[in-house]
């Protein structure tokens, strides 16, 4: 019997499971969770080497394939590493939805104390949000519900946008954020 799975129980235990049932190469090696987790997954380190990227929630069961898939094309089109799959994991009866097992990539998490040089961070960073602009999109994923409609036009967005900027008039300055927004359609 497969049962639904709150983000509350995608614990260590799960995981730990699941690796054992799946991967017993694996099945001694510590799981733990990370100390700044996703919304969209929930990690957990495995090893020294390895993490775990477990759906928080059914909708987000998508975006797996997907990484799958085109990581390993982005990669080396990109200044900087993203995550390497090493194993992809299976639904079970406890965990019912597709997961993942990728390589660590070490590191912090960015904060104004721990950047030393702005302007060579900001480069950096700049170079790799733009660099997937250079890539040829075709055969790519098209806009839908697997990425939130990122990258299609922005009337799926129309109604909840309208509805926040009504909902924040008392806070913001809601005839300009009309006007930002009724642009932003525009130039879609």
């Amino acid at each position: 019997m497969i049962v639904a799975v709150s983000r509350a129980e995608v614990t260590a235990d799960v995981a730990a499971r699941l690796v054992a049932g799946q991967f017993p190469q694996w099945a001694d090696l510590p799981v733990v969770p990370v100390k700044l987790n996703g919304w969209d997954n929930t990690t957990f380190r495995l090893g020294e080497e390895l993490s775990l990227r477990l759906p928080s929630a059914d909708w987000n069961t998508a975006q797996v394939a997907k990484e799958h898939r085109w990581l390993p094309v982005l990669a080396p089109s990109l200044p900087l590493p993203v995550p390497e799959l090493v194993a992809a994991g299976n639904p079970t009866s406890e965990f019912p939805r597709p997961w993942s097992v990728y390589r660590w990539i070490a590191g912090e998490p960015a904060a104004p104390s721990q950047v030393r040089d702005q302007a060579a961070f900001a480069s950096g960073l700049a170079r790799f949000l733009s660099a997937p602009q250079a890539l040829d999109t075709a055969g790519g994923p098209p806009a839908g519900a697997h990425n939130f409609s990122r990258g299609g036009p922005l009337a799926v967005y129309d109604e909840q946008a309208r509805r926040l900027i009504r909902l924040t008039a008392g806070e913001i300055d809601a005839a300009g954020a009309a006007a930002v927004w009724e642009e932003a359609r525009r130039c879609s």
